[in-house]
């Protein structure tokens, strides 16, 4: 006569297979259980050292700005450079468009940006038409606390101007670089990505190189505009992006000692040409295809045409002078 077990595996073979193997399978449930007691008793006693391990500290935003356009591979290649170094950091472009060789732009575009970072984030700025030659690379850091990792070409005129430079340092420790084989024409790769990653994770800048005299460090003339008897006097400083609109030197300040308000209609000699232009708050003040006088995001006064490219139009750009009369008088 069949047992229970023989009837249950006669009828299911692989149900059987349990009753048949019912020893194995408590042999098997003893050692799971002295396997999870070990995992329990290692976790215990390593639990301690681990909870001892320090806890790497996050590494700063870094800025990125050059004049390397995007159409190669430099950018990814120094931002590579930055991830080896400082695993992890987190790179915001600035651009990589600012006109090339063009420091004064470069330094009014770094000016500008840096009071939107983290008081401790680093910049890396390769605008550096002396690349290899006897200017310095240097990082900086301001009374802020950003550090600002460049050449010493004038890139920080603006950033010294609003936030005083309060250290520096030449850059000539090679454990800040990417090593031995530095090139003469690749030191946005080869020496300020790793010396800001190195920043980033919030090494002593010190440790770059010798201390530098931050009063010593070079600066550029960066025009402003002059209030005269006959007027506010300025040039045209750029064109904002693609739209063409016209950015001038003259400040919200400045304009407005001239006496006018919204709604005015405001003479302007322009390249050598007279022309008058209504003061808006913005281009939907205006009829599409129509000058304006505006002050721009950063304080400035703008020209620009509501949907139309005033540079293209006119046939003015960077460095077309300007005079404002004041209101009133010609």
């Amino acid at each position: 006569m069949l047992s229970e077990a023989a009837l249950v595996a006669k009828r299911n073979p692989a149900h059987g297979r349990y009753y048949e193997t019912n020893g194995e399978f408590q042999g098997m449930h003893k050692y799971m259980r002295v396997l999870i007691g070990a995992v329990i008793m290692t976790a215990v006693f390593c639990w301690p050292a681990a909870a001892q391990q320090p806890v790497p500290a996050p590494t700063k935003v870094i800025g990125f700005m050059t004049d390397f356009d995007v159409k190669d591979d430099a950018v990814g290649i120094c931002k590579a450079v930055m991830e080896g170094v400082a695993p992890g950091v987190h790179v915001i472009d600035i651009t990589h468009q600012s006109k090339p060789y063009d420091i004064a732009m470069g330094a009014r575009f770094l000016a500008m940006s840096a009071p939107y970072f983290p008081k401790d984030a680093v910049f890396v700025v390769v605008i550096d038409p002396g690349v290899g030659s006897t200017r310095k690379a240097i990082v900086a850091r301001s009374k802020a606390g950003q550090i600002f990792v460049l050449p010493d070409n004038g890139l920080l005129t603006g950033i010294q101007d609003y936030d005083e430079i309060v250290e520096a340092h030449e850059i000539t420790n090679p454990k800040w670089m990417i090593g031995s084989g530095i090139s003469s024409t690749f030191h946005g790769r080869d020496i300020f990505s790793p010396t800001g990653a190195h920043a980033a994770r919030g090494e002593d800048i010190a440790q770059a190189g010798p201390a530098l005299d931050v009063a010593k460090l070079v600066r550029i003339e960066l025009k402003f505009a002059t209030l005269l008897q006959d007027g506010a006097h300025g040039q045209v400083i750029a064109t904002d992006g693609p739209f063409g609109n016209l950015v001038l030197n003259v400040s919200a300040v400045t304009f407005r000692a001239l006496g006018y308000k919204l709604g005015d209609q405001v003479p302007v000699d322009l390249d050598g040409k007279r022309y008058v232009f209504p003061f808006v708050k913005t281009f939907s003040d205006v009829p599409v295809g129509k000058e304006l006088f505006y002050i721009d995001s950063r304080g400035r006064l703008g020209i620009g045409i509501n949907q139309g490219h005033f540079s293209e139009t006119y046939k003015v750009g960077e460095g077309a002078e300007v005079r404002i009369p004041r209101k009133g008088a010609n």
